[in-house]
């Protein structure tokens, strides 16, 4: 595993800190801080309580749950969602309902995952032209599903 990151976080409900649920998982799971139904294609942004300070260099992600995904149809429309170094509003995290049942959160349900990732940032060097590559313009499944 990789260093450790001191992260600087306002919790409106303590209990709700995200955290770990084992010693080698790379995400940490969120809490809901607030109880909602979701109808079936229904989105919500559901608020966490959550206010943090990423260091620069850093970003959250906030990505799906798999359990929730496979068994509820909940996932996150716009995953991975991130939380730049420089926002300290409330985290919040938007679902939608896939399936074909209402869904019922539950305050304090797990309802995501956050990875704390380092970002590294672009700078763009105009040019005339691409180097080749064998792939070249192929795109959207052009290498096939079977290997």
């Amino acid at each position: 595993m990789g260093p450790r990151i001191k992260i600087n976080i306002s919790a409106q409900t303590p209990e709700f800190l995200p955290e770990y649920a084992t010693d080698l998982a790379a995400g940490m799971d969120l809490k809901a801080n607030e109880s909602c139904r979701l109808e079936p294609g229904e989105r919500k942004a559901v608020a966490t309580g959550l206010r943090v300070a990423i260091p620069p260099g850093y970003e959250g992600q906030i990505r799906p749950r798999s359990g929730l995904a496979l068994r509820h149809g909940l996932s996150i429309p716009n995953a991975p969602g991130t939380i730049d170094a420089d926002y300290r509003g409330e985290v919040k995290v938007i679902l939608i309902n896939l399936g074909s049942e209402p869904v019922a959160v539950n305050r304090g349900d797990r309802i995501a995952q956050l990875v704390i990732c380092p970002v590294a940032r672009a700078e763009w060097q105009l040019c005339d032209e691409l180097p080749e590559t064998v792939r070249g313009e192929g795109g959207f499944g052009s290498t096939g599903v079977s290997s």
